[in-house]
């Protein structure tokens, strides 16, 4: 592979990157079970990192890699959870990191525009200097890229009311994998055919490669108001959620937490084993007094009983500090999250199911769950597992079962498998139930049209299937 390492080093000088430890940290997302394979020995370097500085470096490094017929990984903040990023020995990782910073910014119309390797957090607050908000708010905002957030269909915690990454990408520049650029028409809206831009959105780096992203924005709103409540069960907090959003209402934030967790995050304030909901309200001025009052209306009607606001200032505070898989394994606990969504009649059933066929594997000591998304016609099961299995040998088996029990059990009930997380190679194996075998084939079809080689980061979103 010299000669392929030559003129990757031609195109890129200093942006070819071959270090082992620069190279290992680089070969994996954030995947629990890669971290545990990684403490079993289990992690295999690339050949190289290329990181290209602009979109026409992008299309010679991919041009070159697919003249050796080497798989390319695409990687940007790391901070995926599924598997979506990991290298082999014979595979080159292509990492974004090189392609950031804001490219232009466009106050009357609401755009602004960054290089795919752009950090989330960075990318809000330099539109935020300007008085706007990119509105998307995800627990991994200070370590993903915006690039990352449009390959993985990614969805922010004020989502309710300013939609998921696909609500608020405008257009976007993509490498195809034969290296040739694709630019999505700047429109707010087109009837001109298929919506090409969402081969790129949710595609996990298998169709193409994301180099820029230009995002519709608002404007700041005013200060908030924060409300909580708790609720003697999770199902009475589901069906106030349903009444508040029915009607047309849209706080930005909606997280309502069963007894377990709302006793993890919120003991101080409610009787253990109640359901803990709060609220942000934001948006034009009037809009959240406005919007408060009507929540809280419903919330006592359901048997709600207001909490401190101080309840969700705290969650403020708190919200994006978890312990790192590393910490966990350390204290011999396995654990993960598992999203799921479905209609508002099933909701009851699907919290019921996946959390009871969790907690049925051996070494299973918790599993609860929340809700984060909520839309007019569902919203989102955030389900969290934590394990702690007999034997060292038995983390990964156990670990499998239970995401093969939760996956199951969401598919009996009928849910959606995959809210904002994408697949990966954790749920793979659940994507003809997902699309349906037809909808399977669809996909593999358009994949092998873009990229008849399978080099394009194989293994994730449908498999390892080539022509």
């Amino acid at each position: 592979m010299s000669d392929l390492i030559e003129q990757l080093e031609g195109v890129l000088d200093t942006g070819l990157i071959r270090g082992d430890a620069e190279r290992a940290a680089r070969a994996r997302d954030t995947w629990m079970r890669s971290e545990m394979r990684r403490e079993e020995g289990h992690l295999e370097l690339p050949l190289a990192v290329a990181a290209p500085a602009d979109t026409q470096q992008m299309s010679q490094v991919v041009e070159i890699c697919r003249a050796h017929g080497v798989k390319m990984i695409a990687r940007g903040g790391g901070s995926g959870v599924v598997g979506g990023v990991l290298a082999s020995a014979d595979s080159v990782v292509i990492s974004t990191e090189r392609m950031t910073g804001m490219r232009s910014l466009d106050s009357h119309n609401l755009l602004a525009t960054f290089g795919a390797g752009t950090n989330g957090y960075e990318a809000e607050m330099l539109v935020q200097a300007e008085g706007l908000t990119i509105g998307n708010w995800p627990q991994s905002i200070e370590l993903s890229t915006v690039g990352g957030w449009v390959a993985t269909r990614a969805s922010g915690q004020y989502s309710t009311a300013y939609g998921n990454t696909e609500d608020v990408v405008h257009s976007l520049k993509a490498v195809l994998p034969d290296g040739s650029i694709y630019r999505s028409r700047a429109t707010p809206r087109a009837s001109a055919g298929p919506d090409l831009r969402q081969l790129f959105l949710g595609g996990e780096g298998t169709m193409g490669i994301v180099t820029e992203v230009t995002f519709s924005l608002r404007p700041l709103p005013e200060p908030g108001v924060r409300q909580a409540f708790h609720f003697d069960d999770f199902e009475a907090g589901l069906e106030a959620i349903r009444e508040v959003i029915r009607p047309g209402w849209r706080p930005p934030v909606v997280r309502l937490y069963d007894g377990r967790e709302s006793w993890r995050h919120f003991r101080d304030q409610l009787p253990k084993g109640n359901a803990m909901l709060i609220f942000l309200h934001e948006g034009p001025p009037g809009l959240a007094p406005l919007q408060a009052a009507a929540a809280e209306k419903v919330c006592v009607s359901h048997g709600g009983v207001a909490a401190a606001a101080d309840v969700v200032d705290a969650w403020f505070d708190s919200r994006n500090s978890v312990p790192s898989w590393e910490e966990l394994l350390s204290q011999g606990v396995l654990a993960d999250t598992i999203e799921v969504a479905t209609d508002w009649t099933r909701l009851p059933a699907l919290y019921k199911a996946v959390t009871e066929a969790i907690s049925a594997v051996p070494g299973v000591i918790a599993a609860t769950a929340h809700t984060s998304h909520s839309y007019r016609s569902g919203a989102n099961l955030y389900f969290t597992f934590a394990a702690m299995p007999a034997e060292r040998g038995d983390f990964v088996s156990t670990y499998d079962q239970c995401w093969r029990a939760a996956m199951e059990a969401a598919a009996e009930v009928g849910a959606g498998l995959a809210h904002h997380h994408g697949v990966g190679r954790v749920r793979r194996d659940w994507m003809a139930v997902e699309l349906g075998e037809t909808g399977l084939d669809m996909l593999r079809s358009i994949k092998r049209a873009l990229d008849p080689n399978g080099l394009m980061n194989p293994g994730v979103l449908i498999g390892d299937d080539t022509p």
